[in-house]
């Protein structure tokens, strides 16, 4: 299964605009543009968070936004502008992601001692 939107206006929800994304089982693509075109991929098991935002009128256009929090080098944060569907995009790809990362055996870690400089022996 696949999702394919184009980003649409806020206003209305009509997609007028020349950005068109696919989020497929193991990738996230994103096309945009018209006179120049640029195409921008991001694997399924590199994105480690999902968000979904909606303002009034989003809700009112059926549209949404969803914001993917990555691990990949050229984008750290993906936007789906505007897009129809939005609520079973962001449940795709979160499923999807967590599917990925078990499949390629990926972990995540947190590092603990970053911004342990920063404390102050006072506050200890």
């Amino acid at each position: 299964m696949a999702f394919t939107e184009r980003k649409r206006w806020g206003f209305f929800g009509l997609p007028f605009t020349f950005t068109k994304y696919t989020v497929e089982e193991e990738k996230l693509i994103i096309n945009r543009g018209f006179f120049k075109t640029t195409e921008d991929d991001c694997y399924m098991y590199k994105i480690l968070d999902v968000k979904l935002e909606r303002t009034l009128f989003e809700r009112m256009f059926g549209t949404g936004t969803v914001i993917c929090y990555t691990g990949d080098v050229t984008d750290k944060v993906i936007k789906l502008i505007h897009v129809k569907h939005s609520t079973e995009i962001k449940d795709f790809i979160f499923e999807k992601s967590e599917e990925m990362r078990r499949k390629r055996r990926t972990l995540n870690t947190l590092s603990l001692t970053q911004g342990i400089d920063d404390i102050d022996e006072a506050d200890l």
